[in-house]
């Protein structure tokens, strides 16, 4: 336990960590650099289980726009996933044709918890099977779902991340710092110019533009 606690706490990125794949072998989350992920932790004996199909969806949409679905396997609500991970699998692949990696079995909560599980959830336990998390390309925990979320409100964050002109979209952040002194009267004539040029969507009415340039005057006049 205080290894599992060491590990969480000098983690500083998700792909600090290491898991286990459907037939044992270490896989470490930095493999997926780059990718927009969504974890889930799932159950084959859930009323929640149908899922299954909505995610494998939404994997073959957005896979080659760099969508990754990590699923991992939890028999911690109600006992809902029982079996091995072959058996899981086999029966996730026999009913749901899933494509997206599904990982070994693991705890969520409590004393034998994933650290990758303690670092996702920062102190809000899991309450139940299919609480998925949504990752940006840089590793960073966007949104938590709980399962009862809709899958079209998770589809419409992830087009968000994996459409770069989105994602650029909503990642930007405007500051305007001005300098403390005057522009060129020349280049306020040229700005004057282009905005008289400029398309009006047919608007015919008359208008006036007026430049000042004296500070005190500015700062006299009406604000609207």
């Amino acid at each position: 336990m205080a290894m599992i606690c060491v590990l969480t706490l000098s983690a500083q990125s998700i792909y600090d960590f290491k898991v286990k794949d459907d037939v044992g072998k270490d896989v470490s989350l930095a493999d997926y650099k780059g990718k927009v992920l969504l974890i889930v932790n799932t159950a084959t004996r859930c009323g929640f289980t149908p899922q299954y199909k909505e995610l494998e969806a939404l994997y073959e949409k957005y896979r080659n726009e760099g969508l990754e679905i990590l699923d991992f396997p939890c028999n911690q609500f109600g006992q809902q996933a029982p079996g091995t991970i072959q058996e899981i699998h086999q029966f996730c692949s026999a009913n749901f044709d899933i494509q997206f990696p599904q990982f070994d079995k693991i705890e969520v909560n409590g004393a034998n918890e994933h650290p990758l599980y303690t670092w996702l959830k920062a102190g809000n336990d899991i309450k139940w099977n299919f609480t998925k998390f949504l990752v940006s390309r840089d590793g960073k925990v966007l949104k938590r779902y709980e399962p009862r979320n809709k899958i079209s409100d998770i589809e419409a964050d992830i087009q968000l991340e994996v459409n770069p002109v989105l994602s650029s979209i909503m990642a930007r952040r405007s500051i305007r710092k001005y300098l403390d002194k005057p522009v060129e009267h020349e280049k306020l004539e040229v700005i004057v110019k282009c905005g008289i040029n400029a398309p009006s969507g047919m608007n015919r009415q008359p208008w006036i533009v007026r430049v000042v340039e004296d500070q005190k005057r500015s700062l006299a006049m009406p604000q609207r």
